[in-house]
């Protein structure tokens, strides 16, 4: 059995990046962990209300039913301003998690998305990987997310260059049918987060392993 750590720094980002494999891992009988590290708050600039951030702790437990995680842990970061939190502080906090459940696999975002809070939490996230410090963990790989990833730079240095990929031809529907859950995500296409952009991405993906669905990911560690 592999215990698994899916880091989101907003929850949907598990799901567009990961989903199919999560579903795969539950069915392999793997111990999954979902760390959210941002959440809409009171007091935020953009003005989050109580209701808001009800029906988002409401939408959380309803994937958190889909997915049958072993634990969810809500770092509660105010979201968007991830940039403005002190580093040190961010990686206390991730360290802490990591040593208290061991996962041996981590899926985290891509380095160079666009949004600020993503990049602050790979960087925050890596620091915590390394292997005579956590020799546990044994292999890390990265996401890709819809309207972040592939807006990165397009430079040899910067950009999505899959090295792993996992068919999830057994699992896009239940994957789409969570994505949907996220409906304020969610827009008609030719938006990135649309459900047909979602099904090309898999598509295309697939087409490059020779199954029908994939997901991709890159491959920063693996110690066999």
């Amino acid at each position: 059995m592999n215990k698994v750590l899916v880091v989101a720094v907003h929850p949907d980002d598990e799901t567009l990046g990961c989903g199919g494999t999560i579903l795969k891992h539950k069915e392999n009988g793997d111990e999954i962990y979902w760390l959210i590290i941002t959440s809409p708050t009171l007091n935020h600039p953009y003005g989050f209300t109580q209701e808001v951030i009800d029906k988002r702790k409401s939408l959380i437990n309803q994937i958190t039913e889909k997915y049958k995680f072993h634990k969810v842990i809500s770092l509660n970061y105010p979201t968007q301003l991830l940039h403005a939190v002190d580093l040190r502080e961010l990686i206390v906090s991730i360290n802490k998690i990591i040593i208290d459940f061991e996962p041996n696999i981590i899926y985290m975002m891509f380095k160079n998305d666009v949004h600020s809070d993503h990049r602050g939490a790979f960087d925050a996230i890596y620091s915590c990987t390394k292997s005579f410090r956590y020799p546990f963990i044994t292999k890390i790989l990265m996401y890709e997310t819809l309207s972040e990833t592939e807006f990165a730079p397009a430079l040899p240095c910067a950009s999505f260059i899959p090295n792993v990929y996992v068919d999830i031809t057994d699992y896009l529907d239940q994957k789409i049918e969570i994505m949907k859950l996220y409906e304020t995500e969610l827009m008609e296409e030719p938006y990135p987060r649309s459900i047909s952009s979602i099904e090309a991405l898999a598509r295309f993906r697939g087409s490059r392993a020779g199954v029908k669905y994939a997901e991709a990911f890159m491959l920063l560690y693996e110690k066999i």
